[in-house]
C-alpha cells in the first residue's frame, strides 16, 4: 500500500529532511520524491510505502505537519488519490 504526500510553502532549508524524518519515525518507507522551487515556494509530492507504517495516515499528517508547521501538508492513500484523478 502507498499513500501520496503533498508539502507547500515558502522554501527553507530543511523541509524534505523533517518531512522524510517524520515518515522514517512511523515506519513509512519514501520510495519516491520530487519537488521544485517556484519563485521562492517549495512544492513537494512525495509517493510512501505505508504496509508497515505504525499509525494511521491522518497521525502521520499530524507528525509532518509538527515537523514543518509553516507548510500545507495533505497526505492521501492511493487508492482515494487514484480515484479523484482519474477522468
Amino acid at each position: 500500500m502507498k499513500a501520496v504526500v503533498t508539502v507547500i510553502g515558502k522554501d527553507m532549508v530543511g523541509i524534505l529532511a523533517k518531512t522524510a524524518s517524520a515518515c522514517a519515525g512511523r515506519n513509512a518507507n519514501v520510495s519516491d520524491v520530487t519537488q521544485s522551487i517556484l519563485d521562492g515556494y517549495f512544492c513537494m509530492v512525495m509517493v510512501i510505502e505505508i504496509d508497515k507504517m505504525t499509525c494511521e495516515l491522518a497521525e502521520l499528517e499530524k507528525d509532518i505537519k509538527n515537523a514543518v508547521p509553516e507548510m500545507v501538508v495533505h497526505v492521501m492513500h492511493e487508492d482515494i488519490f487514484n480515484s479523484m484523478h482519474r477522468i
